[in-house]
């Protein structure tokens, strides 16, 4: 049965205006976006496809070119405007971030990161530069390693600490495993690199794990 066809409390636009965005289930969003199905499936049946497929919104998001094609209905056009999406609301958190006090929106870092970090298939470390108001001056990923570790090198990062005039930073380094828990090698680089910073009156606000859309905070752990 076509979506047209269905009772208009139950179709996703028109749950979506009477009931707002949240009240939508990831299927229901997605099927907005994809707005069509294919001979068979509505396009909410497309999008549970897709999410059984990939995992999650994050995980349809990362995949490549040549996995979501093999899905039917997917094209080259879809794939441009989910990864236009993506780099959009990334953007905007970031937006967000830059004239926010980071500290008073801690679920905007955390849902940042882990649209930055939580589907990668490499180890990455990510610095996020602060001025005197916890606002981000700039985001960079500084390090980037194999499946399993990344090398950081604390000079570097005092460097580009100078560089944007940053009073702060906060540290984040996704775990491709999946398992967002501290190593004691994360522990180590943590205190080497607040250790560093300390000499040019840098402080080291956290250092957040990311494993997918999960998030380890060192300070909530009692680490920093």
């Amino acid at each position: 049965m076509a979506i047209t066809d269905w009772p208009a409390n139950e179709r996703p636009r028109e749950k979506l205006l009477e009931l707002g965005v949240e009240a939508l289930s990831d299927a229901e969003l997605l099927a907005i976006f994809l707005r069509v199905g294919v001979t068979g499936k509505s396009a909410v049946d497309l999008a549970r496809d897709l999410l059984t497929q990939f995992g999650s919104l994050n995980g349809i998001f990362a995949a490549q070119l040549s996995e979501l094609t093999q899905v039917h209905g997917i094209g080259n056009s879809k794939y441009v405007q989910l990864q236009a999406i993506f780099e959009m609301s990334r953007r905007a958190l970031n937006e967000q971030m830059q004239v926010k006090d980071v500290l008073n929106s801690p679920k905007q870092v955390r849902d940042y990161l882990c649209l930055k970090l939580g589907n990668l298939t490499r180890e990455v470390f990510l610095v996020l530069f602060l001025d005197a108001q916890n606002r981000v001056i700039t985001t960079e990923e500084m390090f980037s390693g194999t499946l399993t570790q990344t090398s950081v090198y604390p000079r570097e990062v005092v460097k580009r600490s100078l560089h944007h005039n940053a009073a702060s930073v906060i540290f984040a380094h996704n775990h491709p495993s999946g398992v967002a828990q501290q190593s004691q090698a994360d522990e180590l680089i943590t205190k080497q690199l607040k250790e560093a910073l300390a000499l040019v009156d840098v402080r080291v606000l956290d250092h957040f794990i990311v494993a997918g859309n999960t998030t380890l905070s060192f300070i909530e752990r009692g680490l920093l």
